[in-house]
């Protein structure tokens, strides 16, 4: 008899973890149960034939806005129609359900009635506070009904966040504020501000009621995630007008983009006769107004500044500095466009239409403020994040961009005047070339901002109104998609041929245990006159700091290091070869130069390590504990993992990067970018459901072609995971290195540490005393010291690394470019938490 096949491990605990998640969840399940069975009830009683309508017409916010409290905690068992009940039990079953299996079902109770009252009772304010002020938004949300059980799911998921590790933490609140302000600003429905002040109280009430994470919160993070943030912050900016310009249903203070697409009173015809009587003058320049804003063409034109800017937050996710530019500066021109707007509205009070936002018979000048002070709140983000945008393209990009975009401009300036003359019976009143040519810069604008300029021809046939509306999108769209392919381009000081000789010298006849170091991006490269030796550095206060050791044979090493030295000189710099052995700081010592000790290596022989006896208990400890565990050592490389183990990998890297107080460090350490190599070698610790714990990086060590050895770089530990994954994945490191017959496995430099702290090692100066105090003071932060004292398990041996430069005269400048190598990005809040440290000390 055949036998049925097992089930696989994988679907047995999935469905365990499942069903155990399901049975702790039992308040959002029956909140769910309990909002069908009242849906069922209200519909089967209701009379009329939409029972679409009956949860509406049973509870609803609406009495709320004139005092009536008792609704506030009931109506989130209600839906204003049936798709809305799907869509609340699917963000029942995929948010509330996990959040209270997280927090607990006291707390999710709690969180879910205090959040739905708090964020109702705030909606109350709100609406009652436009309400006060002679505005459209305030008598709208007046007559709007809230039955919504987004908004407790939405604030108990805003409340449990302040459980979450500082990563999720933020990304959850980023999203969820975000998100929910564009929506409660520009679609502006009474369920919309709901959402968005419960998720405030949630956010806000989160620390009471289910208490804190046990890190605390900073604003440290990857530049990556930070990058990604900002970019998020500008494009739902950016968003939010389109979405309500092209919404009927939008009411928010910012939906009055909106009105730019209304119906049209008169057609082309009819406002020719209009205009034709001198008695009618202003219902004709109403009407014309009116017409040159109305249709597609005007409506694509008027988003075009959303296209560049789109654009903009494009490059701003990826660093890129002309990103950066883009969105400042389009930013800071509609800021100056809602000023003047604003101006001449005070100026004005009549129904001259707003410059950027037409009219309104509710609207007040008050209103117009509102636009203008979110303008000016993207200008101060962009403005205070500046340094995180120093991605700049290879010289000569934008010399590209610039061209294409005047082509593209120069084509519509001679096209227009020359296609008009053709279809010159086409235009009111008959166009000539006079007329097409002043007309010209006129259709490179987008109409909403040339309301209070007459147009001197207006089209009346169907050709000429494609040419008159649609010409001008083509300079725009050319410079989105140019300044978007100038941010593919590789960055500038990137150098593909240079990168290329290095790591030829690295393989053969190869490099020290960090010689792989000099491939990561931001190294410039120096080459001596035969081409056979090379020198990583990069340049910071006119300090060029080395990237360890100089490339190439090692009988030529004095001769190279004059070579670079004068080349230093002749450039200006102050030459500082940073993290070299001791041959090469005696060859300085030699040539006068001063020298200091600044990080230790640690290296273990795998030839002859065994992990036997009463000092590596640890680390057998850590090997057997997996085992039981049914962990595995896994090497792979970052383009071979699959997706899901690289997006582990980088969520593992930035949720321990933020919970740092200061950002990450670069330069000797490295990142999730230096991961990419396909030659760097990566390690994890992977358990039966290919849950990531850990992770670990190791670069390459040649000589004359052939692997020799592996120095581990990246290290990072998931919170919560298996605790001595790194004593595992070290361990398995060095007994696969055995297997392999390599000759050296290094633990890499742990900087500011060093194994005998009471000895002097190198010259003593100044600089040793402050060195040694930024040790200690960074210690609770980057843990340098712990790092080798966590090295020390695996009964390395030490090999002091030193800094070599030509005297004591240069210490402050190089004090500078340490700092701004490793933590190019610091931002002035982080500098005051570091320097309130100093000071403590």
């Amino acid at each position: 008899m055949a036998q049925s096949p097992p089930r696989s491990r994988f679907s047995l605990t999935t469905r365990t973890r499942l069903a155990t998640v399901f049975a702790r969840a039992p308040v959002a399940l029956g909140l769910g149960t309990g909002m069908w069975v009242l849906a069922v009830i209200t519909a089967s009683v209701a009379s009329g034939p939409s029972p679409d309508r009956v949860p509406v017409l049973a509870l609803g916010l609406g009495p709320l806005a004139q005092g009536h409290l008792w609704v506030l905690w009931t109506s989130g068992l209600f839906a204003s129609g049936w798709v809305h009940y799907v869509l609340a039990s699917v963000l029942i079953l995929a948010v509330a359900v996990p959040v209270e299996y997280r927090i607990g079902s006291r707390r999710f109770l709690l969180a879910v009635v205090l959040c739905q009252g708090a964020g109702s009772v705030l909606a109350l304010l709100v609406a009652r506070a436009a309400a006060m002020s002679p505005n459209s938004w305030g008598s709208e949300l007046h007559r709007h009904t809230c039955v919504d059980p987004m908004i407790w799911i939405i604030g108990a998921l805003a409340a449990a966040t302040a459980s979450m590790s500082t990563l999720w933490r933020r990304r959850i609140r980023a999203i969820l504020l975000v998100f929910l302000a564009t929506a409660a600003l520009f679609a502006g429905h009474l369920q919309d501000l709901t959402r968005f002040t419960a998720a405030v109280a949630g956010v806000l009430l989160g620390p009471i009621l289910v208490g804190r994470a046990v890190r605390s919160p900073s604003l440290g993070g990857t530049i990556r995630e930070r990058r990604t943030l900002i970019a998020l912050v500008v494009a739902a900016s950016i968003l939010g007008p389109v979405f309500a310009a092209v919404s009927a249903q939008a009411i928010g203070p910012l939906s009055v983009l909106r009105e730019l697409f209304d119906d049209v009173p008169f057609s082309p015809q009819e406002l020719r006769d209009i205009c034709a009587d001198p008695a009618l003058r202003e219902q004709c320049r109403e009407g014309d107004q009116a017409l040159r804003l109305s249709g597609l063409g005007p409506a694509v034109m008027n988003l075009m500044p959303s296209v560049v800017l789109l654009a903009g937050a494009e490059g701003l996710r990826r660093g890129r500095y002309a990103g950066w530019l883009v969105s400042t500066y389009g930013y800071l021109l509609l800021t100056l466009v809602a000023a003047a707007s604003l101006t001449l509205r005070i100026n004005e009070q009549d129904h001259t239409r707003s410059l950027l936002y037409g009219t309104h018979p509710h609207d007040s000048v008050s209103m117009e403020l509102v636009p203008l002070a979110a303008l000016l709140m993207i200008l101060v983000l962009l403005w205070a994040t500046r340094s995180l945008f120093d991605v700049h393209a290879p010289r000569g990009t934008y010399r590209k961009v610039w061209l294409g975009t005047g082509a593209a401009t120069g084509a519509v300036l001679v096209l227009y005047p020359v296609a008009g003359l053709l279809l010159a019976e086409g235009f009111d009143p008959v166009a000539d070339i006079n007329t097409l040519m002043r007309d010209a810069p006129r259709r490179l604008v987008p109409p909403v901002y040339l309301q209070l300029i007459e147009s001197p021809i207006r089209p009346v046939s169907s050709i000429a109104t494609v040419l008159f509306e649609w010409l001008g999108v083509l300079p725009w769209l050319v410079f989105a998609l140019l300044i978007v392919r100038s941010f593919l381009t590789l960055p500038r000081g990137l150098d593909p041929g240079g990168t290329l000789r290095v790591r030829q010298l690295l393989h053969t006849p190869g490099g020290t245990c960090l010689s792989w170091m000099t491939t990561w991006q931001g190294n410039r490269y120096w080459f001596s006159a035969d081409g056979h030796h090379a020198v990583a550095y990069r340049v910071y206060a006119g300090v060029a700091l080395t990237t360890g050791e100089p490339l190439g044979d090692r009988t030529a090493l004095p001769q190279v290091i004059d070579e670079f030295a004068a080349f230093c000189l002749t450039s200006g710099w102050t030459p500082c070869f940073y993290t070299v052995g001791a041959e090469t700081a005696q060859i300085g010592r030699a040539h006068g130069w001063r020298y200091l000790q600044v990080a230790e290596e640690t290296v273990i022989d795998p030839r002859t390590v065994a992990f036997t006896g009463k000092k590596f208990q640890d680390v057998r400890t850590a090997l057997n504990r997996a085992a039981k565990e049914g962990i595995e050592a896994r090497w792979t490389t970052f383009a071979e993992a699959p997706l899901s183990i690289i997006d582990q990998i980088v969520s593992i890297s930035e949720e321990w990067v933020a919970d740092k107080g200061l950002p990450e460090m670069g330069f000797t350490l490295g990142g999730v970018a230096e991961l990419r190599d396909p030659e760097v070698r990566v390690l994890l610790a992977v358990d039966r459901d290919e849950h990531v714990h850990a992770v670990t990086s190791w670069l390459p060590v040649y000589r004359d072609g052939a692997v020799v050895g592996l120095t581990l770089d990246f290290m990072r530990r998931r919170s919560g995971g298996f605790r001595t994954a790194m004593e595992f994945l070290i361990a398995s490191a060095a007994k696969a290195a055995h297997e392999q017959g390599l000759e050296v496995l290094s633990l890499s430099g742990a900087p500011l540490a060093r194994a005998n702290e009471g000895e002097p090692d190198g010259d003593r100066s100044g600089l040793d005393a402050v060195l040694e105090l930024l040790g200690r003071t960074l210690e609770p932060v980057y843990g340098f010291r712990s790092l080798l004292a966590f090295k020390a398990k695996f009964q390395p041996q030490y090999r002091p690394l030193y800094m070599v430069f030509p005297d004591a005269t240069h210490l402050p400048a190089i004090g500078v470019a340490l700092t701004r190598a490793y933590l190019p990005y610091l931002s002035l809040e982080q500098s005051g938490r570091l320097m309130a440290r100093l000071l403590r000390r």
